[in-house]
């Protein structure tokens, strides 16, 4: 009987070239602009010769927002656990402590009351630069007290997001965020609030299925990646050709599933007037 044979060989078209991962941060990927430290943030991590968004901390996206020494951090003590010990090729909890050396954050979502032209609102801005922004326990409840806060006190919650989706270190427990954070939306729905949603580069997997589709405005900026799983691993598994702009934020809006693309600089207005035009509603 002749033996069978499955095949495990895995399709390498694209081999990383060997400058791949050297670019400096600072320098544009789609132009190749480089900037100081201190221009890029004068700019909004804006690029001022082709308006390629690079990704903004959570502090510094706060600050483009809300008024000056408005902003009052809520749950700031909150943090993921290990609650599985979990190890791969290091100690999860290793990676917290890392992360939080890196970024200065005690987890990838930061929340708090602020005011944005005088309108009083609550904040939720996630950092990708925190483990991806992925979404664990901490992340999940964060959010969740936000929604609180902001049906609480009757404020709408502005909400911007940049993850690539649930925290695999936690397991079920980051999963299970997904229907805890959807049902902190709906009671805030339920209380008469409001929540604007920012999609920023890249919005991606549970986030995205979450929380993050479920505003009453939901805006995106230009060129980010809003899509359940990349562009990558959906050609790979269809073998079909997809389009160029496949799951960012252009075809999202052609296809009706943002409301609105607005570059980074017009952000702030474009929102206080969302606030005006909701508080008028009320």
């Amino acid at each position: 009987m002749a033996e069978s044979r499955v095949d495990v060989s895995i399709e390498t078209k694209d081999e990383p070239r060997p400058d791949e991962g050297k670019r400096h941060p600072n320098t544009c990927p789609t132009c190749g602009s480089h900037y100081r430290d201190d221009e890029l943030k004068s700019a909004l991590r804006v690029c001022r010769q082709c308006g390629h968004h690079f990704p903004m901390p959570a502090h510094e996206r706060i600050a483009s927002l809300s008024d000056p020494g408005s902003f009052e951090e809520e749950a700031e003590h909150v943090r993921s656990a290990d609650p599985l010990e979990f190890f791969d090729l290091r100690p999860y909890r290793e990676r917290l402590a890392e992360a939080e050396l890196a970024t200065g954050l005690g987890e990838a979502i930061v929340i708090g009351r602020a005011k944005l032209d005088r309108h009083p609102c609550e904040l939720s801005v996630m950092d990708f630069t925190f483990l991806g922004g992925s979404m664990g326990s901490a992340v999940g409840e964060k959010f969740a007290r936000a929604c609180e806060s902001a049906a609480e006190a009757g404020l709408p919650l502005v909400s911007v997001t940049a993850s690539g989706g649930a925290r695999m270190q936690e397991g079920i427990l980051s999963l299970m965020q997904l229907p805890k954070t959807v049902c902190a939306v709906e009671e805030l729905h339920d209380a008469g609030g409001t929540m604007i949603s920012v999609m920023a580069h890249p919005t991606t997997a549970g986030v995205l299925a979450s929380f993050a589709s479920l505003g009453d405005v939901i805006v995106a900026e230009p060129g980010a990646l809003l899509s359940f799983t990349g562009p990558r691993v959906v050609q790979q598994t269809t073998r079909e050709k997809l389009p160029d702009d496949f799951g960012l934020a252009e075809s999202n809006y052609r296809f009706g599933h943002v409301d609105a693309i607005v570059p980074r600089k017009e952000l702030r207005s474009y929102v206080s007037r969302l606030l005006r035009l909701f508080a008028h509603d009320r």
